[in-house]
């Protein structure tokens, strides 16, 4: 179920209220301010079947996220690109509002948005992943499953992508007299740039970063922007009812930019780190 269909008229109006007269002091509900962001913990490799792994919480929200390399066939119009698939579970345990059943609306949502973000930074090389161009490429497997629910779902799952897929590794394998053979060598993913989204609310004429649980409850609009490494703008994705200006996105551009140097540092720092292990 929907944050926009959780909400309770009453209670809403007076929470609405609530952070607006908060965020008019730059004092959100939780003591931040607007532009500054929840605490960030990445756990790399948590999974030990997978390729890759990590675990992202941010605030209260949690998120695993696995990869697993294959070998597979090219789709007809990329013979010679490999294949990468993000697919999202908003597991039960993670919500009292989550319900056992296929993914609704906002789940494939996140999936797509996660997934837009990575491709269109071009983080992994796609072309180093075709074998055998058009016969045999790798298929990379990018599954979420969120373990807690507490807001800004899109960065917390974008995190844990990018952390996986930067840090995995798999056993390259090699064509000879037309056999693919496995061999022992294990190499990293082509992997190029590290994409990072950061997301901003908005309620009334006041925008904030990295919304909570609380505050996507009575948001009007959303924004989600992911910038490579270079700082380029990758992919942007509005949600919610409401709207934002011409003026308040170029500057809300610019404040997320800025926030995804500091939580890029982050990223590159875990993956650092899990490789001297």
């Amino acid at each position: 179920m929907s944050a926009a269909e959780r909400k309770h008229e009453f209670v809403d109006v007076l929470r609405r209220q609530q952070i607006e007269e908060g965020l008019a002091a730059d004092r959100r509900l939780d003591g931040r301010k607007a532009n500054e962001t929840r605490e960030l913990s990445i756990e790399v490799g948590p999974v030990v079947k997978a390729n890759g792994s990590a675990l992202v919480r941010l605030g209260n929200t949690a998120v695993m996220v696995g990869v697993k390399i294959l070998q597979g066939t090219p789709f007809p119009d990329t013979p010679d690109q490999g294949v990468l698939t993000v697919n999202a579970d908003v597991l039960p345990i993670s919500s009292p509002y989550e319900e056992p059943g296929p993914p609704d609306e906002d789940t494939i949502e996140l999936a797509r948005v996660v997934d837009r973000g990575i491709r269109e930074s071009h983080m992994v090389d796609m072309k180093e992943l075709a074998v055998e161009p058009g016969k045999k490429v790798y298929a990379v497997f990018v599954d979420v499953a969120v373990l807690d629910v507490d807001g800004n779902l899109f960065d917390a799952t974008s995190y844990a992508a990018v952390t996986a897929l930067a840090s995995a590794r798999f056993k390259k394998v090699s064509v000879k007299d037309g056999e693919v053979v496995q061999m022992e060598e294990m190499v990293k993913l082509p992997v190029s740039t590290i994409p990072v989204s950061v997301t901003a609310g908005k309620v009334g004429e006041f925008l904030f970063l990295d919304p909570t649980g609380t505050e996507e409850a009575v948001m009007e609009a959303r924004m989600t922007t992911t910038f490579d490494s270079e700082d380029n703008l990758c992919a942007t994705q509005k949600g919610g009812e409401g709207f934002f200006t011409p003026e308040e996105v170029l500057r809300q551009m610019e404040v997320a930019r800025a926030k995804a140097k500091e939580i890029r540092a982050k990223i590159k720092e875990a993956v650092k780190n899990a490789g001297k292990e």
